[in-house]
């Protein structure tokens, strides 16, 4: 099954509420967090007071992204906030696996992020924990980027490296990606689209129309 699950850092922080509605009645399955931090990346976004407000009006999973330096002493926050989903990166959590089972621990799925300048075999061992990895298509940091294009290769290998060491686990792509190339994704699970979405003035329709497609590419 293939999975939406619109960024709300592309979202008009000013209409969040209803935005978020809006990807809903379009048929999103996740609902997006990117929590940034201006260590770990140049940019400051929000923290687990969003989380727990969203959660309180919204009944999807919610997908947090944690681009944050020192992930486990905020893990337990987020989580506790209402996260559902929590990813973290293998370039600043080196004791990966103790971060994954805390996140397993505390009741939410556990997803290892890779940067596109990282190689794939970095995340190889994790792959034994996680159960989902998040295949950053752009440099993290700032919505609306353009995508890498080398991204499509790394992701077909992505799909062997799970295939042969844990077929359970669900590749989530993000960065860059829109109604235009979702086609050349298609081996991932889960599609992270931020802009391609919140960036049309029919933020439900875009969605359903990015939904009906994603429905169509199960049928291939």
């Amino acid at each position: 099954m293939k999975l939406l699950a619109p960024s709300v850092l592309s979202a008009d922080f000013w209409k969040l509420g209803e935005q978020i509605e809006a990807v809903i009645r379009g048929g999103a399955d996740l609902i997006h967090l990117d929590v940034m931090d201006g260590h770990f990346v140049p940019n400051i976004t929000f923290g687990p007071v969003l989380v727990e407000s969203i959660r309180k009006h919204c009944k999807l999973p919610l997908d947090v992204h944690l681009m944050i330096e020192n992930a486990d002493r905020y893990i337990p926050e987020f989580i506790k906030a209402g996260a559902n989903w929590v990813s973290v990166h293998i370039e600043n959590n080196p004791h990966i696996h103790r971060t994954l089972q805390l996140i397993k621990d505390l009741g939410a799925k556990a997803g290892v992020v890779i940067n596109p300048g990282t190689s794939l075999y970095a995340i190889e061992e994790a792959l034994h924990y996680a159960d989902f990895v998040l295949l950053m298509s752009v440099n993290p940091g700032f919505g609306g980027q353009k995508f890498i294009e080398r991204s499509i290769d790394r992701l077909k290998k992505l799909r062997q490296m799970v295939n042969s060491i844990n077929p359970n686990i669900l590749i989530e792509i993000d960065g860059g990606i829109k109604e235009e190339n979702i086609q050349q994704v298609a081996l991932a699970d889960v599609f992270v689209i931020g802009s391609g979405i919140f960036s049309h003035e029919n933020v439900e329709e875009q969605t359903r129309r990015i939904k009906e497609k994603l429905i169509s590419l199960e049928a291939v």
